[in-house]
């Protein structure tokens, strides 16, 4: 995940590029850099970490007068965060910025280095540099080397491209990850992933559709899908700037609920495929010699650890324990280095998992980060680390970045069995295609979220929650019902759905609020003869299935899935509105919830 910015004009090139990419520095914080055109020159410059060392690195720099002008803010995909990997990347006389994953490049970079071409980078990215020369070389103009380019490779990307070949153009291309246009009445132009950096500068955008590609001039925009000449369709671009940074929702925790579609294709980006799952963040790790995993973690990611431990004992066959950090640092545990110590961390800096890390350090057992801050404290203590591309995560109350999290567990649970051998072909491509099929399970709905927004104005009152579930639906319920403690501050519990009889059934009246996933495909007869038992002692239903039930006071009906991970996804979803939409009704902050921080960087 990244952001780009273009501009076409006479301002200040640099102060636009580099204020544009402080808007979208949410979408990748690694590394920066920047390329203005101009005099027929071009000037390059790319910093490691935070923006501020890119101010730093151009402060002497100067660019007013007209000219075009490229920025880049990373975070890594392909290749460590080097300033080697940092964009723009460049040829002889081009620069290009790219956000995404090009899923050929490996074939393309093999046949450009069988023609002498010498890379710089690890980067997916700088093939497109390099491809687009080639074909100049080759006796095409730039316009017909752009578009051969864009038939060339294949992915997710935004793309803008600058060449001394054309120097008052900016060549574009948009499949599968955002891109605007913009232009205002000074004859500006611009280019970005995100409206917050035009707004000020832009009167009227236009919001790019996937396969559509061109150039834009000081005078004219040209756009492209296939052979297809598109007409430009300018709307007008809003004035609040907090606004455009939640892209029209109401909410940063409702933007990132229906984030989870996108930011879930990001993490499976370059991968999996139709064979299998290739980490190259583990190729240094030797699991001949694991027997065992301990997850060691805290709150959401707890709940991420728990949903872990039975993909990995059922798909790698391989024995897994959790810990909440906290107690674990605490229990003098027994370390063995048979055992693979695994810790997740949203920001990784939680404090008592990174404690908890060394500890394992210094027993000497392998270690793994699931992670989402590249550079944090638990991504440079342990051996490896498996990013899990959610993003920046305003909304305190985790969503995305738990939707991530289990999906790059689920990876490295079929990624383990395999390198163990304890997975047939068989169930792998089972495992694989409903991995594939997982961005299009957390799509919204907007039939389904007006029902559950309905639907909450029933659940503002009585006495507590019971969240129930069986199997990965245990960690689900606990997850739903802290979601719905944080920014309710309704009193909220997850249980196992066969343990409500060993106690908890007793609290069951008309005002205990049970919310039962029955999934199809995972137990459903058991949970269903439970859920039952609740609804004997008349406590109030409301059911998660695609099945119908007749006892439940309100059903939610999902969809079909031939998969129990697909209804858990789907599930998630609707659990995380469910909590929303009561806390909107009950006039909380929605984003901020009173007592928490983002990051728990204290015991």
């Amino acid at each position: 995940m990244c952001g780009i910015v273009g501009y076409i004009g006479k301002a200040e090139k640099k102060k636009f590029l580099i204020d544009g990419l402080q808007e979208l520095e949410y979408r990748g914080y690694d590394s920066a850099g920047i390329a203005i055109l101009k005099n027929g020159n071009i000037s390059s410059f790319r910093a490691l970490g935070k923006l501020e060392n890119l101010r730093q690195k151009t402060k002497e720099f100067s660019s007013s007068g007209f000219g075009i002008g490229i920025g880049h803010t990373r975070w890594a995909t392909h290749g460590k965060p080097t300033e080697a990997n940092a964009h723009p990347h460049s040829g002889e006389f081009t620069y290009i910025i790219h956000n995404g994953i090009i899923e050929n490049y490996k074939e393309i970079k093999e046949d450009l280095q069988a023609e002498g071409i010498k890379f710089l980078s690890q980067t997916d990215s700088e093939v497109i540099v390099h491809q687009f020369e080639q074909f100049i070389k080759k006796g095409l103009n730039s316009k017909e080397a752009f578009k051969k380019t864009i038939e060339v490779i294949e992915g997710a990307y935004a793309i803008l491209l600058i060449t001394k070949d054309e120097p008052e153009t900016i060549f574009f291309a948009k499949n599968a990850v955002p891109m605007i246009l913009g232009q205002n009445s000074c004859g500006e132009k611009f280019m970005s992933s995100s409206d917050s950096p035009l707004i000020g500068h832009a009167t009227d955008v236009i919001y790019l559709n996937d396969g559509d590609f061109g150039w834009v001039k000081k005078d004219k925009i040209t756009i492209f899908n296939g052979e297809v000449s598109i007409a430009p369709t300018f709307v007008t671009l809003g004035r609040d700037k907090i606004y455009a940074q939640k892209d029209g929702f109401r909410f940063f925790m409702e933007k990132e609920i229906y984030e989870q579609e996108s930011v879930v294709s990001e993490t499976l980006m370059g991968r999996v495929n139709d064979n299998g799952v290739e980490l190259d963040e583990l190729k240094n790790i030797n699991f001949s010699n694991i027997n065992a995993i301990t997850i060691c973690a805290c709150g959401t990611s707890y709940h991420a650890a728990l949903t872990a431990a039975y993909l990995f004992e059922r798909i790698s066959k391989i024995k897994c324990q959790v810990e909440i950090a906290s107690e674990f640092r605490y229990k003098k545990p027994l370390l063995d280095q048979g055992t693979l110590f695994l810790v997740i961390s949203q920001s990784g800096e939680t404090a008592d998992t990174l404690e908890a890390l060394k500890m394992a350090k210094k027993a000497g057992m392998k270690t793994v980060a699931i992670c989402n801050v590249d550079n944090s404290s638990i991504v440079r203590l342990s051996d490896a680390t498996i990013l899990t591309r959610a993003g920046i995560e305003k909304g305190v109350a985790s969503t995305k970045a738990f939707a991530t999290q289990i999906v790059t567990l689920w990876m490295l649970s079929l990624y383990l069995g395999n390198k163990k051998q304890n997975i047939s072909k068989k169930v792998l491509q089972e495992e694989i295609k409903a991995l594939l099929h997982t961005p299009s399970v957390l799509h919204v709905k907007d039939s389904i979220h007006e029902k559950i927004r309905r639907l909450s104005k029933r659940y503002l009152h009585g006495h507590g929650f019971f969240f129930i579930g069986r199997d990965i639906f245990f960690p689900l319920a606990l997850e739903g019902a802290l979601k719905l403690k944080e920014i309710s501050y309704l009193h909220a519990e997850g249980y196992p759905a066969g343990e409500m009889k060993h106690g908890p059934i007793a609290l069951a009246d008309s005002e205990l609020f049970t919310i039962a996933l029955m999934p199809k495909n995972m137990l459903y007869d058991k949970t269903k003869s439970n859920v039952e038992e609740l609804s004997a002692r008349d406590a109030t239903i409301l059911a998660i299935s695609p099945l119908e039930f007749d006892l439940a006071d309100d059903f939610l009906q999902t969809s079909l899935q031939d998969h129990p991970m697909s209804e858990f996804f789907e599930m998630m979803i609707i659990t995380q509105i469910l909590a929303l939409e009561i806390s909107v009704r009950l006039g909380n902050d929605v984003d901020m919830p009173r007592n928490l921080a983002k990051s728990v960087t204290v015991e």
